[in-house]
This record gives C-alpha cells, structure tokens and sequence, in this order.
C-alpha cells in the first residue's frame, strides 16, 4: 500500500498543508507542539479507524471551522509483473456537531459519501505513538484493543462480530445489574433472559477467540524475534494470551458462572476479560520492565503487526512512526531504519539528524505549515 498525495485542510492547527511523501521514508521534523503528529494523525484517519490519540471528533477540526477535510490518493499493491493498480481518491470530512454534516464521512473515486468505519481495510496502515507504551504498564483493556484493531483491518467481518458481541454484553450487563430503586424483575425471567444473552455471547466471543489466537501464531515469533534484535540478546520475549476457557469451552463457562453472575450484578467471564500477557524472561513486563524495554517491546510488536498483515494480505502496510526513535541507542535506531526499507514509512522526529544518510523525502512542521526541506533524488 502507498500513499502518493494527501491534502489538509481546517485539521487540527493545519490550515492547509499538502504532502507528496517518498516512495519509502518521508520524514516530518519541527520543535514539539508544531503539528507533526497531526498530520500523521491525519493519513491514520484514512484507515477508516479513529484517532490513535482518543478523543472526539470535533476535536479534529480546527477551531473557529465547520468541517476539517482530507483529500488523499492511494495506490495498492501489486505482485511484481503485474499492471500497476489504479490509483484510488478519497475524500473525507469531519464535521462539528453544529456542521451540517457532524462526524466522520468518506467518499472513494467520488461515490456517495459513507460513514468513515466503511474504510476498514482499504488503507491499511500500522501506527506506533509514545502513548502506545501503555500496552505494557497498562490494563488489560489496552492490550484488548491493540489486538482488536489489528483484526478489524485485517478480516472485515471481524467487526461486524465484535459490535454484537459488545451489544449482547452490554444488554446483559443491563439486566444483570441490581435496580437503584429495588424494582428488579422475577428471578426466573431474569435467569431465562439471561441463557438466551449467554447462548449468543459463546457464539460471538468464541469466534473472535479464535481469530485472536490464529493472529498470535502469526504475531508473537514476529514479535520475539524483533525484540531479540532490538535488544541484541539481552533479554528474551514471550507472549502468551491468557484466556479465560478453552477452545468451545464459553458456553459451558457461562452457564457454571451465571448464578455468581446473578449475585454480583455483572458479567465476569468472556473475551472482554481476557489477556496478552508480555513476558521478558518469563517475568511480567508490566512489573519488571524499564522505560526502554517498554519502547522496545512495542516497536517489537508494531513492526510485527506490519508483517502479520503483509503475509495475511499480500500487501504490506504504511508505517507511521510517531517520535519513535527517541530513547533508542545507536544499534536499535539502525535496526530500525533498516526494517523501514521498502516499505513506506513516515516518521516525526524533533531532530532530523539521524535521517540525513537515508534517501527519502524531509518535511519540517511549524505552527502547522509544512514546507519541504529535501526532495529525494
């Protein structure tokens, strides 16, 4: 996948601001606080995902504005030999909740305008943020969604399942829950509502399940090998998905739980509280780990995500790399400067130094205007 143009306008602190990026490296550099990471934010829109930084919306758009608008064009891969594919245009909006139009809408080669999520899996793309650390010392939740997001992009129908599993769950979490004003609904009712919300939560949750661990076969050598690259030896990774029953074992888990289910008010069991578990040297990460193992371990499992994807897709994914090679020494920033070649990848950096041997095209951000500093070749 290639990103060949992207258009600005209204988003964030960028006025208006127009990028031609390199066929591999394109580098954003500028003082903090200029716009880098929006802008990378921007072409992370065109997954059809939110933003990696939170948040809503209306943020997105500059302020004193209606709308924020994106204009890009992208081009897939091909298997060498055969006839480049056609570039493809899209045009996004986001608007204000005052805007005509609110929220996220996307049109592709100028068909009807469709909600942004329709996206998925058209631009497929792999973001690393320093906010990303939090896969390590964070909750469970964090570690939740990388996988998640990653499957979205990968297996459309993926989504579609885990937004009914995440209804059911919240149905039957409604009606586990204890009535504030005492007025609960008969127990038998409660019970027989409750087995016809658990038959389809196994169905949903053991099919994502599943998917999840066919991923982690593909993901965690990717990400142990990388780490141990990264690390030069120092230490070794390991990954393993703590999950809470076996394979076709969620039905049977929920009907054993349902009546402690029934006492407590919640739900206590399924996918949603499930685990991945990063280990250095067989001890938690989230314990033991320093801020520079942290990094690595996430880079490792960023540049692993990439790779599943090129070997699930056929097509190797854009690398957007947020501040990534801060905290990093000699040896792992040339690793990593190495495993961006041929692929396109773009990085922000607050020092351009370590990019000026590399072939690539340069931008700097300042106050959200960007200007080009060096065109490759």
């Amino acid at each position: 996948m290639r990103l060949l143009s992207l258009e600005v306008a209204n988003y964030r602190n960028i006025a208006a601001a127009q990028l031609e990026p390199g066929r591999e490296l394109t580098v954003i550099c500028g003082n903090n606080g200029q716009g880098k990471t929006n802008l990378l934010e921007a072409i992370w829109l065109l997954t059809g995902g939110k933003s990696f930084r939170g948040g809503k919306d209306a943020e997105l758009v500059r302020r004193g504005e209606a709308f924020a608008v994106l204009e890009a064009d992208t081009q897939r891969d091909r298997p060498e030999g055969c006839e480049p594919a056609e570039p493809a245009h899209i045009r996004m909006t986001v608007g204000t909740p005052e805007a005509a139009k609110p929220g996220r809408y996307a049109a592709v080669n100028g068909a009807a305008p469709k909600r942004a999520a329709a996206l998925a899996g058209s631009f497929p793309a792999v973001v690393f943020d320093p906010g990303h650390l939090s896969l390590v010392k964070g909750a469970p939740e964090g570690r939740r969604k990388f996988l998640d997001a990653a499957l979205c992009q990968l297996y459309p129908g993926y989504l579609a399942s885990y937004r009914r599993y995440v209804r059911v769950l919240q149905q039957k979490n409604a009606l586990l829950r204890h009535s504030a004003t005492g007025q609960e609904r008969p127990y038998a009712e409660k019970r027989t509502l409750l087995e016809v919300l658990n038959t389809e939560l196994a169905a949903q949750g053991e099919a994502l399940q599943q998917r999840r661990r066919e991923y982690l076969k593909l993901l965690a050598p990717r990400a142990c090998a990388n780490y141990a690259e990264l690390s030069h030896g120092a230490e070794r990774m390991s990954i393993r998905y703590a999950a809470q029953f076996a394979p076709g074992g969620l039905a049977d888990l929920l009907r054993q739980r349902q009546e402690e289910e029934l006492r407590a008010g919640q739900s206590l069991c399924g996918i949603h509280r499930e685990d991945l578990e990063l280990l250095l040297d067989d001890q938690p990460a989230r314990v033991y780990a320093s801020q520079g193992q942290q990094r690595s371990v996430v880079l490792s499992l960023k540049m692993a995500e990439a790779a599943a994807a090129a070997q699930i897709t056929g097509e190797h994914p854009v690398l957007l790399l947020d501040d990534v090679l801060s905290e990093l020494d000699e040896g792992r920033k040339q690793y990593l400067l190495t495993c961006m070649k041929e692929k396109q990848t773009f990085v922000t950096s607050c020092d351009d130094t370590d990019f000026l041997k590399t072939d690539g095209e340069v931008y700097r951000m300042d106050g959200g205007v960007l200007s080009r500093v060096r065109q490759h070749g």
